[in-house]
């Protein structure tokens, strides 16, 4: 793994320095929107709603659309004014039972590792953390912008780890706008339940599920690849295709530049010729690769993401 952030943890007058590591990844699958008739990528452009045209990059502003349907157009020197901040600190705030965080306002997480000279004082940290089963409600500063994170020990095979999980705001977590009234079940009714859970009960243990469409997915890609049923793009060049095409496009580039100077295309390409290889080594067929992860549930909850201040699109 490779650290994204480098800082400290502060709590009294103890500094614990760290790299954060991404403690998750998303192993969904995705697909490509192609031309059914020859596999090309569909392609996108950025084109302006009022007329119609194609705005390149330079020319796009950030906006704040208001309630009412009006744009607010926000520069660089705007975005420059709001709060920011760069420290390098995770501030600890409190140090709050555990079950008094709802799991709801969860967000993502991360590993935190010690640095050399702060391993002594995180294994202070993590200790007391596991006895006074607490967490340690932080302010920390990533991608230059505050949010609030609790600090919470998780085990894992390598060893007891203090994992920073960023949190929602409170008001980014929605109240549901319907009750549910269906009235008082009967005893036998709850009794029934009792026993159904009773009969299900057991310790969770992640390997058990699987992402069974995932390795359908990867199944039939397979089964197609081993049955020929591969459509050939120019831009679909996983494999040995990339040295082709970066081989045509310094072919095209010496063409173009010899063009300009006036020599014709033919003696280009007599050149090409006297320089292409003699023999070419097939390439072999990719297959996609199986999946090392550990295996997930199928039925994954798709996390809403919000800043903690409106978003400007």
């Amino acid at each position: 793994m490779r650290a994204i952030w480098k800082g400290a943890v502060s709590f009294g007058l103890v500094s614990v320095p760290v790299k954060v590591y991404a403690a998750t990844e998303s192993h969904d699958v995705s697909f490509r929107q192609v031309h059914a008739k020859d596999g090309g990528r569909i392609k996108y452009q950025r084109v302006c709603s009022l007329d119609g045209e194609e705005v390149p990059y330079s020319d796009i502003a950030k906006g704040y659309e208001t309630e009412d349907g009006e744009m607010v157009i926000l520069d660089d020197d705007d975005m420059a004014q709001l709060p920011s901040t760069s420290s390098r600190e995770i501030a600890v705030e409190k140090f709050v039972p555990s079950d008094q965080i709802d799991p709801m306002l969860f967000e993502k997480a991360y590993y935190l590792e010690p640095e050399k000279s702060g391993a002594k004082p995180y294994a202070l940290l993590r200790q007391a953390l596991r006895e006074a089963d607490r967490m340690a409600v932080v302010t920390v500063a990533l991608r230059q912008r505050t949010s609030v994170a609790v600090l919470r020990v998780r085990e894992t095979e390598a060893g007891d780890v203090i994992v920073l999980q960023t949190m929602m705001w409170p008001d980014e977590v929605r109240t549901p706008d319907f009750s549910v009234d269906a009235g008082e079940p009967k005893a036998s009714e709850v009794k029934m339940a009792k026993m159904l859970v009773e009969t299900l009960a057991g310790d969770f243990d992640p390997a058990e599920f699987e992402d069974d469409y995932a390795g359908a997915v990867e199944a039939m890609v397979k089964n197609k690849i081993e049955g020929g049923e591969v459509t050939k793009t120019t831009t679909s060049t996983k494999s040995s295709g990339e040295v082709v095409d970066l081989l045509a496009a310094l072919q095209k580039s010496v063409a173009a530049a010899k063009s300009a100077r006036g020599e014709t295309a033919a003696e280009t390409s007599d050149e090409a010729a006297d320089e292409k290889p003699a023999k070419k080594t097939s390439a072999k067929k990719s297959t996609p690769a199986k999946k090392t992860a550990a295996k997930k549930s199928t039925t994954k909850k798709a996390a809403s993401k919000r800043t903690p201040a409106k978003k400007a699109s």
